[in-house]
């Protein structure tokens, strides 16, 4: 990318490939001047840094002895860059260099010029990955080098070396590369002088030819034991070693309530990297327990999982998730048996609170995070009714088949897609097929099945029938879910049209577990919304970011309560702070377009619906696409994305409600009106619900039949009530 590019670019992931002379500090001046120079030149040279430059997919940041250069094209290209450097090193003896790599976070971008400024976690991992290895070395983070094995022709060249002590007692794991032309195969001096105490015990540090072997037979226990141990110790060592933080800002400081916590996700030691699900299940179940605390403010798993394989800056996390301690864990599972390590940390004093180390079968899971939740409230002094000490006591199955496959369920349905959505019910359904009395299993499957509308994979008519069926299960099974309440208070609210009992149903979900940033999402988003209770639904909507603050659909969410408020100044600043937390997020692109449209910037809004199509292909979005081109004249336009969405609706599922608006945007109120009706009958219940208050309809105000249908819908009586 060239210097004339525009400034404060960001971006999520980039693939960093950090650079540097071995021994730069101790040159003459006029030597250090020489070797940056023959450096640059020799990176300049490379296929990898011209092509990725020319394509404009290339950040750089010089930082005196060397560079970190930042791809954005592919993952491949800074390891390639990396092989080509190393070559062309032969033909310099005098120039020591060594390389490290890993895929990560990079932004604040302030100039794209030789004095860039470019930070992000992206950047730190690959340069103490890079600390890791002497001269010659290419070093890869563990996350690239795995990545790199789905492709055969690495696989001969990489050498897993384990784990490796950097700055502050922070470890990183690392994988030598190297080909007869490139790299040093010898292993780096941190890794044969003992500097890295746990490289022996980990299993994943084993060399891979070996890893066969120590696993084999009754050696497996073992193994779990020094990795655990070594986790343990290492984790303990980087709170520990560091000096007192400074301190915060009072204003940061004093909002921060001190019974609040982020469980953080678990690391899977496990040597089957498939084991990750059990990982993420062990700590998702152990944050569910402690969210039914009412005396705990306890975050979401959405934001927490965003600092999954992350250094741990445990000051920096607890104040971007306004939290006052953080639980660590790790998890390794071989056959029936268990071992779970977690900690508990105060992050803005970094004080280690309380640790422990669990090793049982796989049957005994449940009373292992039953104990960490009860022990973790009691260490916290957070106040226990009788009735959640019993909730965070509950087994949900004695069935140890099903609960794994349940964990898989919650594993694909957290990914958020179409396609795993489906992968989840099917793995809800074997988890019920063991044990039929699975509450839980029940529960997740009505979750699958309420969000494939929105996710494009099934019409309403079609999953919202399985997803009421699913509850009514659930619930009575356990009337004490609070995940089956608020599925049933989003069926009624959405779909049924009961606006009443879904506020019921909202309030005993939040009762039950008060927590659950989604029960409150829903509840704001819900009937408040529709019944024009604006300041309780951003109350909601407010509570559901406190509870689940780097949440993309929450706080894109809350922007549109706002629109539908019409305090449009406020929904742009929201759906802004959104899209630094998401950049490709294309909803919040088209609530943005909406409430710019709304707030009488019509082009800006035309802009952003535009973004929002090239991010995704919801049908949804290219409708407000058309709608906007039909209010600014440009009616063609408009006509001919109505033509695409008749041609998509034959293969997919398209809301009417989009299309309504195209027909109202282009003064056609009569097929608006058909639209709108045919949602109605099609259940659409997650559009035509805010009839009274979208301004898109204002058009439509006073007509008799639409008037006819918003009373079917959210009676008149009740609107008026609400909104007194």
């Amino acid at each position: 990318m060239s210097s004339e590019s525009p400034s404060e670019l960001k971006f999520d992931i980039g693939h960093v490939l950090f650079i540097d002379i071995v021994g730069y500090s101790r040159l003459l001046i006029a030597e250090q001047s020489d070797q940056i120079q023959t450096l640059r030149e020799i990176v300049r040279g490379t296929e990898q840094f011209k092509k990725a430059q020319a394509e404009g997919k290339l950040l750089r940041l010089p930082t005196g002895d060397g560079s970190a250069l930042v791809f954005r094209n592919s993952l491949e290209a800074p390891v390639l860059c990396a092989l080509e450097i190393s070559k062309a090193l032969k033909s310099h003896p005098e120039l020591k260099v060594r390389m490290g790599i890993h895929s990560g976070p990079v932004n604040e971008i302030t100039d794209l010029n030789e004095q860039a400024n470019i930070a992000g976690v992206g950047i730190n991992i690959a340069q103490r990955v890079m600390d890791c290895g002497d001269a010659g070395h290419i070093l890869l983070s563990k996350r690239v080098a795995d990545d790199l094995e789905q492709y055969p022709q690495w696989r001969s060249h990489l050498s897993d070396l384990g784990e490796c002590e950097v700055k502050h007692g922070t470890r990183v794991s690392v994988v030598n590369l190297y080909t007869d032309e490139a790299g040093n195969s010898r292993p780096p001096q941190k890794f044969t002088n003992g500097a890295s105490s746990v490289a022996a015990a980990v299993p994943a540090a084993a060399p891979r030819p070996l890893r066969k072997l120590v696993l084999a037979a009754g050696a497996v226990l073992v193994l779990l034991i020094l990795a655990a141990a070594a986790w343990f110790f290492s984790r303990q060592k980087m709170v520990t070693a560091s000096s007192a933080p400074p301190s915060l800002p009072i204003s940061a400081a004093t909002t921060i309530p001190e019974k609040s916590i982020a469980v953080l996700p678990f690391d899977n030691l496990s040597d089957d990297k498939s084991n990750a699900f059990f990982a993420e299940g062990v700590q998702d179940e152990i944050l569910t327990r402690l969210a039914k605390v009412a005396d705990l403010k306890v975050i979401s798993r959405t934001s927490t999982q965003r600092f999954k394989s992350v250094p741990t800056d445990l000051r920096e996390i607890a104040r971007q998730l306004g939290v006052m301690n953080i639980l660590e864990g790790s998890i390794q599972k071989a056959n029936d048996q268990v071992r779970v390590n977690v900690q508990l940390i105060n992050a803005m004093t970094q004080t280690h609170l309380w640790a422990e180390i669990y090793d049982r079968k796989l049957t005994d899971i449940f009373s292992v995070e039953s104990d960490i939740a009860k022990t973790i409230a009691d260490t916290l002094q957070a106040k226990l009714s009788g009735s959640e000490r019993t909730a965070i006591s509950k087994k949900p199955t004695d069935n140890p088949e099903a609960y794994e496959l349940y964990l898989k369920g919650r594993f694909f349905w957290n990914k958020r897609t179409g396609a795993d959505l489906l992968k989840a019910i099917d793995y809800f359904n074997a988890a019920i097929a063991k044990d039929p009395n699975y509450a839980l299993a029940h529960s997740g499957l009505a979750d699958s099945y309420l969000l494939l509308p929105p996710y494009g994979a099934a019409a309403p008519k079609d999953s919202v029938p399985q997803a009421k069926a699913a509850v009514k299960r659930a619930l009575e099974l356990d009337d004490t879910l609070a995940e089956a309440h608020a599925s049933s208070g989003r069926i009624l609210s959405g779909f049924d049209f009961d606006s009443q009992q879904a506020i019921t149903e909202f309030e005993r979900a939040i009762q039950l577990n008060p927590n659950y940033a989604t029960a409150h999402h829903w509840f704001g988003s819900g009937p408040l919304l529709a019944l024009g209770r604006f300041d309780e639904a951003i109350a909601q909507a407010k509570r559901s970011i406190e509870l689940d603050p780097l949440s993309m659909i929450n706080n894109a969410d809350f922007g549109n309560d706002y629109y539908y408020a019409r305090r449009y100044d406020e929904a742009i600043a929201q759906l802004r702070k959104t899209l630094e937390i998401e950049p490709r997020s294309y909803l919040a692109r088209y609530y943005l377009g909406q409430a710019l449209q709304l707030n009488g910037q019509l082009p800006e809004a035309i802009s952003e619906y535009r973004k929002a199509t090239e991010l995704d292909d919801d049908p949804f979005a290219l409708a407000m696409l058309g709608q906007a081109y039909a209010r600014s004249g440009q009616s063609d336009d408009a006509k001919k994305i109505l033509a695409r969405l008749n041609e998509e609706s034959r293969s997919r599922y398209v809301a009417a409600y989009g299309v309504a608006t195209v027909f109202l945007g282009l003064g056609d109120k009569s097929h608006a009106m058909d639209e709108l009706e045919r949602a109605y009958r099609e259940n659409d219940g997650n559009d035509i619900y805010n009839i009274r208050v979208d301004p898109l309809l204002d058009d439509l105000r006073g007509d008799p039949r639409f008037e006819a249908l918003a009373e079917k819908i959210v009676p008149m009586r009740e609107f008026h009530a609400a909104s007194k």
